[in-house]
């Protein structure tokens, strides 16, 4: 009996228990038809999801009004970039992935610059910066769409053993983002800071070197997820990064990341990310229309945001 009290007392515990539910209902609604197809398109939908939220994740663990919204912008013009420099040819793949990194390394270093250097809220430094980041990938794009390199294209849409590729990816951030959170310097000196700044400043922690770190893997992140999105989906989009403001800060609160910070999740971004594409994917089956999907996803933010207002217990 303690053994299951201990976990169901588990936060992540909870997004995967609405996603197994999720995925019976869809199942039997179409009959065990599409079980396969559902759970391939979850994980690679949901990857890319994983991917940003952790990002975010640790962004929000820093604190109150801690939040990236640049992810959008800095997904479509790491994308843009990329594959602009390419030029769809397998041998400048490297360079790709230079740019790749290289743009989200600038885009992490401006933002916090705006809010170090400027001392703006983060909110409002990562939304300035995001229309900037996205005015520069329409410059950038010019409405022409490019081709991946034939080599990326083919393993970001491949599968490994059953699972895509990019799940496999997904996983292995997860694993580095959960060992440098529970097991490294890193991750106590994040959650340190959202518990208390001041406190953490005062018990030698760099704050400011933290907090820099954090934005420019945000960025980072969202750059790498931006690159194999252009990749899976043939090309890059101006609004490929669209729906990802949202997901991202919703994977986490749902994943059970406390929204006052100091406290990160990792295996609860796995569970609300497969969660979120599953409950689109079950309304789609019923035939709702997108204002309802909308609305759906609204309440169940909502609800999460109010039952995760306190921290959870140490």
């Amino acid at each position: 009996m303690s053994l299951v009290r201990q976990v169901f007392g588990k936060p992540w515990i909870w997004a995967f228990l609405a996603t197994l539910a999720t995925f019976v209902v869809t199942i039997l609604f179409t009959g065990g038809a599409s079980t396969v197809g559902l759970a391939q398109a979850a994980l690679t939908f949901g990857a890319f999801s994983v991917i940003v939220g952790l990002g975010q994740m640790f962004v929000v663990t820093l604190g109150p009004g801690n939040v990236d919204l640049s992810i959008p912008a800095t997904m479509t013009l790491a994308g843009t970039l990329a594959l602009k420099v390419m030029e769809t040819q397998d041998g400048l793949i490297w360079l790709g992935l230079v740019v790749t990194l290289l743009t989200g390394l600038v885009i992490g270093i401006a933002n916090y610059g705006l809010i170090k250097l400027l001392r703006i809220p983060p909110i409002i430094a990562t939304l300035s910066a995001s229309f900037i980041v996205q005015s520069a990938a329409i410059w950038t794009n010019r409405g022409i769409r490019i081709k991946p390199p034939e080599l990326l294209a083919q393993f970001s849409t491949a599968s490994t053993l059953g699972i895509p590729n990019v799940a496999w990816l997904a996983l292995v951030i997860s694993v580095a983002a959960w060992v440098a959170l529970e097991r490294g310097i890193y991750g106590r000196f994040v959650s340190a800071i959202g518990q208390n700044m001041r406190a953490a400043r005062l018990a030698g922690v760099p704050v400011d070197g933290v907090r820099f770190a954090t934005y420019v893997l945000c960025a980072l992140l969202a750059a790498i997820t931006g690159f194999l999105l252009s990749c899976f989906s043939g090309g890059a989009a101006l609004n490929m990064g669209a729906e990802y403001l949202l997901t991202s800060i919703a994977v986490v609160v749902i994943g059970g990341t406390a929204v006052a910070g100091g406290f990160a999740n990792v295996p609860g971004i796995w569970g609300a990310s497969l969660f979120l594409f599953l409950v689109v994917s079950m309304l789609n089956t019923y035939g709702a229309s997108a204002g309802v999907r909308m609305l759906l996803t609204g309440v169940i933010i909502i609800g999460v945001i109010v039952a995760a207002s306190r921290r959870p217990a140490r």
